[in-house]
């Protein structure tokens, strides 16, 4: 009777701590994919919403004056970024994505799929909703996000110090306020005017090889109080007293 007593309450034992493990183990796992989960190795030649979602976190690290395309098509521009990604965070750089590479993905977002060192609400002082502006509220966020992960690849290259975001996303009536262009990027959620430190200039000469097509800074008129960087698809810099 009483190694049966024993038995029994060893067996409990081993449910129990099996159980708690796999609460532990579901809840590891559901952190790292709370915000988007990939199934699957990527390399050069595949396709798929997939391979977006990684070019939206790694068209951050590509050349000097390079604007990756979020097409959902990994050719070799991709396989590029993914290799300055591993790069940048010391992983093993052969350009596919795999297991350690999304793991140190998984460890740089929030939740929301923000960058850890960014937020959707430092990214839009204007509204709540990301709507009024030049494009669609869904669409604007989009771009938010885009330009959050350029940020961020930005912020590790200049040795992970602050970047400071004083306006993002503008609806027509918030860019109005601020004496906007009417054709703002702003207008379109993939804007971002930086300040603080560092340095106006030291932004816009490291925007460069950011993945951004659109930088002003010191210079440029009614820039010289902050450094403006947008995701504009071809290149119009200019910061004159940067060199840019």
């Amino acid at each position: 009777m009483l190694r049966r007593t024993i038995q029994l309450a060893l067996s409990f034992v081993m449910i129990m701590t099996a159980a708690v493990g796999g609460v532990l183990a579901t809840a590891a796992s559901a952190q790292a994919d709370e915000c988007y989960s990939w199934g699957r190795t990527l390399s050069e030649g595949m396709s798929g919403a997939d391979v977006t979602q990684l070019q939206i976190r790694v068209a951050g690290h590509v050349d000097y004056g390079e604007i990756l395309s979020v097409d959902g098509n990994f050719g070799p521009r991709t396989k590029a970024a993914v290799t300055k990604f591993q790069q940048a965070y010391g992983l093993g750089a052969d350009g596919i994505a795999g297991s350690q590479t999304f793991s140190k993905i998984y460890a740089l977002q929030d939740p929301d799929c923000t960058p850890i060192h960014f937020t959707y609400a430092e990214l839009n002082n204007c509204n709540s909703d990301w709507s009024g502006g030049a494009v669609s509220a869904a669409t604007a966020k989009s771009n938010g996000l885009r330009t959050m992960w350029r940020l961020e690849a930005m912020r590790h290259a200049m040795g992970d110090v602050p970047i400071v975001v004083s306006s993002g996303f503008r609806s027509t009536a918030c860019n109005n306020a601020a004496g906007g262009a009417s054709n703002s990027r702003h207008l379109y959620g993939d804007a971002a005017d930086l300040v603080g430190s560092p340095s106006f200039c030291a932004l816009a000469q490291r925007a460069r090889s950011h993945g951004f097509g659109g930088i002003y800074g010191p210079g440029y008129p009614d820039h010289n109080d902050h450094t403006h960087v947008d995701g504009r698809t071809s290149r119009s810099w200019s910061a004159p007293n940067c060199g840019v």
